[in-house]
């Protein structure tokens, strides 16, 4: 008997624990890593919102001392991870903390990545290209959607390539994430709206990523399911912990699915994006998704179908046409409702940038498990809609 290795799955994920006050477990779980010194990575926003100074707290009131790095920008450069690499091995740290969104938690890997192989971040780019283990990594994310802190990405940008590199590897999954929805009790409401929209991406590129399966696709729906249902209320009610955990909640689902499913046209195109005008990620995402779905629709309308129905679409009596209307018209209609409303014109974008930011899109690993194949021209067309 022959086994059909395309029908084989993986899903890999942290060990998480979930809940309000999660993130007081830090210091036990150093100790556990046989922590001598953390080097505990962050960004100014983190700082100013008090995060930082109270992981340290825990930390150091458990004995255990830190180095801080906070030089992290909202799009972690390169050179960045040098510098808290360098300031890794000269405090002889010998356990990464990240506490914040995507950025520091992506610099935070790359940090790890280089501390263990030295040479340059630039130089891990693509899918399982890191050959020895990185440091222990305890993650504590201040916002629901990136999913760093359950994920196999990190993206780092290339300020000279002016481009963003995707780093997929099963080295990069954090070892423990301490998954709190009071940290993010401080983000503004453009950022809850921002990363929620990516977390909502995530969910559906997933499900419907070639690399879906049984495994991702409950994470997927029950986020989908969950970010449809709370994001908007929790935008216009920013206080409300319980509206923050179920959001939050859907974003690591998102997170367990995507990691595992990969992603598809909406992220690769928005890297390029990102990395090229230093847009917020979540914003990038926003502007492109329903032109995406639209792209893709008839090379996976079942799985689309699924995705209406978890946003709460009744499609009684609809054809195939008008539940891709429907759906687009829900996501957009979302979209609006959490103020993220502009395009790319709005954000900078001129249509002689479309065709640099397509060839650099179609080099990004996301574009592989996209269900519908491209080719430049196919993502010149969809960065053209989102004008």
């Amino acid at each position: 008997m022959t086994t059909d290795v395309s029908s084989l799955r993986k899903f890999v994920s942290p060990e998480i624990i979930f809940g309000a006050g999660a993130r007081h477990a830090v210091a036990n779980y150093a100790r556990n890593f046989g922590a001598r010194k953390v080097l505990l990575v962050s960004d100014p926003g983190v700082v100013a919102a008090g995060w930082v100074a109270d992981i340290q707290q825990h930390l150091e009131g458990q004995g255990i001392p830190c180095a801080i790095f906070t030089d992290v920008s909202p799009n972690p450069r390169a050179e960045e991870v040098a510098a808290g690499a360098a300031l890794y091995a000269e405090q002889q740290c010998n356990v990464i903390v990240a506490v914040g969104g995507g950025s520091p938690m992506d610099c935070a890997k790359g940090i790890g990545i280089v501390s263990a192989h030295g040479g340059s971040i630039l130089d891990f780019e693509g899918v399982d290209t890191i050959r020895v283990s990185i440091p222990p990594l305890v993650f504590i994310p201040t916002t629901a959607g990136t999913s760093a802190d359950v994920s196999q990405f990190a993206i780092i940008t290339d300020k000279q390539a002016m481009m963003k590199i995707s780093i997929v590897s099963k080295a990069v999954v954090p070892d423990v994430a301490l998954i709190d929805p009071e940290t993010t009790a401080t983000m503004d409401p453009f950022l809850t709206a921002c990363t929620g929209v990516d977390a909502l991406v995530h969910a559906i590129e997933a499900f419907v990523s070639t690399g879906a399966g049984p495994l991702t696709d409950m994470h997927a729906l029950d986020a989908i399911r969950l970010l449809n249902n709370n994001l908007v209320a929790l935008v216009n009610n920013p206080l409300d912990i319980k509206l923050r955990e179920q959001v939050m909640l859907g974003s690591m689902k998102a997170g367990l699915a995507f990691s595992n499913a990969i992603l598809g046209a909406v992220h690769a195109m928005s890297h390029s994006l990102g990395g090229f005008l230093d847009l917020p990620h979540g914003l990038c995402n926003a502007m492109l998704l329903e032109h995406v779905i639209d792209f893709n629709y008839r090379h996976a309308e079942d799985r689309f179908k699924v995705v209406a129905d978890a946003m709460g679409l009744d499609l009684r009596g609809l054809n195939s046409a008008e539940i891709r209307q429907r759906l687009m018209a829900r996501v957009i209609g979302l979209k609006a409702d959490v103020g993220l409303t502009q395009g790319l014109a709005e954000s900078g974008v001129s249509l002689s940038d479309i065709p640099v930011l397509s060839r650099k899109a179609l080099s990004d690993p996301c574009i592989v498990t996209n269900p519908r194949k491209s080719n430049q021209r196919d993502v010149e067309a969809v960065y053209e809609e989102a004008f």
